[in-house]
C-alpha cells in the first residue's frame, strides 16, 4: 500500500482505510484538470514569494499541463493504494522531477485545495448548464413565436378555464429558464470567490499573495477570512443544489405537461414516433419515456439541497470528513442534468401541435370569461354580464365566439418574447465566463 502524503512511521489500517477512502477516488476524477489549474496558480505564487526558482516553476508547470492534458483526454487515473487526486498529482510530479515535485505543496492544505478543485470544477459545469439552458430557452422561443396563434385550452384545478395558447404554452417555460438563471447567477457568483491560501482553515506563516492566485484563476475575488473560507464547504454545493434543484422543477414541469398533453384523452401534441418507446404486451403503445425518465431525474435532483443540508447542518467551524460525502452526490448530479437539457431541447424541438384543438365542442364553455368580458365593455355591469352568462350556460343556451382579443403585455395577443430574450441575455451576460475562461487559457497557454 502506497505511504499517504499524512502518514509518518505508523501505516493506518487497511480496513479503515477502505472504509475511510470510500468513493473519493472516483469522484475525484471530476476534479483531475481542475487540482492541476488550482497547483499552477499556486506555484506561480509561491515563486513570486521565493519558495520556488524561476527554473523549478518552469519545469513544474510543464509537467502539470502534460497531466491536465491527460486528464483532459480522460486518460489520467489515480493508481491503486494512492488517495486521491492531489496525491496522485504530487506522486506524478516527484516521479518525473524528484524532490522538486514536492514543494507545490507549500502553503496549502488538502483542505483548501479540494475546497479550491470543487469550486473550479462548479463554476465550469455552471457554464456548461447555462450554454445549455440557453439552446433549450431558443427553441422554447422560437415554438412560442412559430405558435402564436394557435389556441389550446387554459386549465385551472384541472377543469378547462379560459384560452391559452402554444405561444404561451411555449414562452412560459422560456421566462421560467431565465428565472431559474437569474437564480444560478447568484449561486455561481457565491462559488467564484477564491479559498486557496485557507490552508486548513486557519491561514499559513508563509508570506502567501492570496490576491495573485485570485487574479491567476479569474475569480471575482477572495474567500477573505480563512476560517470562512473553510465554512464554505458544503455551503456552496447547497446553495448552487438550490439553483440546480429550480432548473430542474422547469424541466420537470414542462416534462409532465409534455406526457399529459401527449396522451390521447388531451392530444394537444404529440411526439415524433421515433421518439417514443412501445410495449412488450400492447402493441398500439407509443410511451413518452424520456419526458417521464427527464422527470423522475428532476424530481431527484431537487431533493439535492435537503440532501448536502442533513450532511452538513450540525456540524461546527472547522473541517470535518463528514464533507467528504457530499461530493458522491453533488458532482454527478451535473451530468444527469446537462443530459436532462439536451434530451429536453430535443424533443421540444420536434414535438407536434395539434392546431384544431378547439373545434371540440367540450371546451366550448372556454370562452365563457371572453363573453362576459364583451358584454361589460358594452356597459354591462361585471356581475350582471357574469350572471346572465352563467345562466346561459345552466340552459345549455350559450353560444359563444370563439375568438380571443388579449392586448396587455405577456398576455395571447402581445407575447412580449422580445423582452423575455432580452432578459435572457442580460441575465447569461451577467455570468461573465469571459474573465474566467481567459484566465484558465492563460495559465494552460505556457
Amino acid at each position: 500500500m502506497a505511504q499517504k502524503l499524512w502518514e509518518k512511521n505508523v501505516q493506518v489500517d487497511q480496513v479503515v482505510d477502505i472504509f475511510t477512502v470510500g468513493k473519493d477516488r472516483k469522484m475525484d476524477l471530476y476534479l483531475t484538470k481542475y487540482d492541476v489549474l488550482g497547483s499552477m496558480a499556486h506555484i506561480t505564487m509561491l515563486e513570486s514569494i521565493g519558495l520556488l526558482s524561476a527554473n523549478e516553476l518552469a519545469e513544474l508547470l510543464a509537467e502539470l499541463r502534460l497531466i491536465y492534458n491527460l486528464a483532459n483526454s480522460g486518460k489520467f487515473i489515480i493508481e491503486e493504494g494512492i488517495e486521491d487526486v492531489h496525491s496522485q498529482v504530487e506522486l506524478m510530479l516527484t516521479r518525473k522531477l524528484g524532490n522538486m515535485g514536492k514543494k507545490i505543496h507549500s502553503g496549502r492544505s488538502r483542505n483548501d485545495q479540494v475546497l479550491l478543485d470543487l469550486k473550479l470544477f462548479t463554476r465550469a459545469q455552471i457554464q456548461k448548464l447555462v450554454d445549455l439552458t440557453y439552446q433549450l430557452f431558443e427553441v422554447l422561443i422560437n415554438q412560442s413565436n412559430r405558435y402564436k396563434d394557435i389556441l389550446l385550452p387554459g386549465y385551472t384545478h384541472l377543469q378547462v378555464a379560459m384560452p391559452s395558447s402554444f405561444g404561451l404554452w411555449f414562452g412560459a417555460y422560456a421566462e421560467s429558464l431565465a428565472d431559474d438563471l437569474q437564480l444560478m447567477q447568484a449561486a455561481y457568483k457565491i462559488c467564484n470567490r477564491n479559498p486557496l491560501g485557507s490552508a486548513a482553515g486557519y491561514g499559513s506563516s508563509f508570506p502567501l499573495n492570496r490576491q495573485m492566485t485570485t487574479d491567476l484563476l479569474g475569480f471575482d475575488s477572495l474567500n477573505y477570512n480563512v476560517v470562512y473560507a473553510q465554512m464554505g464547504r458544503g455551503k456552496m454545493e447547497r446553495t448552487v443544489a438550490f439553483a440546480l434543484a429550480g432548473l430542474a422543477a422547469t424541466l420537470s414541469k414542462l416534462s409532465f405537461d409534455a406526457c399529459m398533453f401527449n396522451s390521447q384523452n388531451f392530444g394537444f401534441i404529440k411526439l415524433p414516433d421515433q421518439f417514443t418507446t412501445g410495449s412488450s404486451i400492447m402493441p398500439h403503445k407509443k410511451n413518452p419515456d424520456v419526458f417521464e425518465l427527464t422527470r423522475a431525474k428532476c424530481n431527484k435532483i431537487q431533493a439535492l439541497p435537503q440532501q448536502i443540508t442533513l450532511i452538513c447542518n450540525n456540524l461546527p467551524s472547522g473541517y470535518f470528513r463528514d464533507l467528504q460525502i457530499i461530493k458522491e452526490i453533488f458532482l454527478p448530479s451535473f451530468d444527469e442534468l446537462k443530459d436532462c437539457l439536451q434530451m429536453v431541447t430535443y424533443m421540444m424541438q420536434e414535438v407536434e401541435v395539434n392546431e384544431h384543438i378547439l373545434s371540440d365542442e367540450k371546451y366550448a364553455l372556454l370562452f365563457s370569461v371572453e363573453e362576459v368580458n364583451r358584454l361589460v365593455l358594452e356597459g354591462v355591469p361585471f356581475r350582471d354580464a357574469y350572471k346572465q352568462v352563467g345562466l346561459e350556460i345552466e340552459a345549455g343556451q350559450f353560444n359563444p365566439a370563439k375568438t380571443v382579443n388579449h392586448t396587455h403585455e405577456g398576455s395571447i395577443g402581445k407575447l412580449y418574447n422580445d423582452h423575455i430574450a432580452l432578459l435572457m441575455q442580460q441575465v447569461v451576460d451577467g455570468f461573465n465566463f469571459g474573465k474566467v475562461n481567459e484566465a484558465e487559457h492563460n495559465l494552460l497557454k505556457g
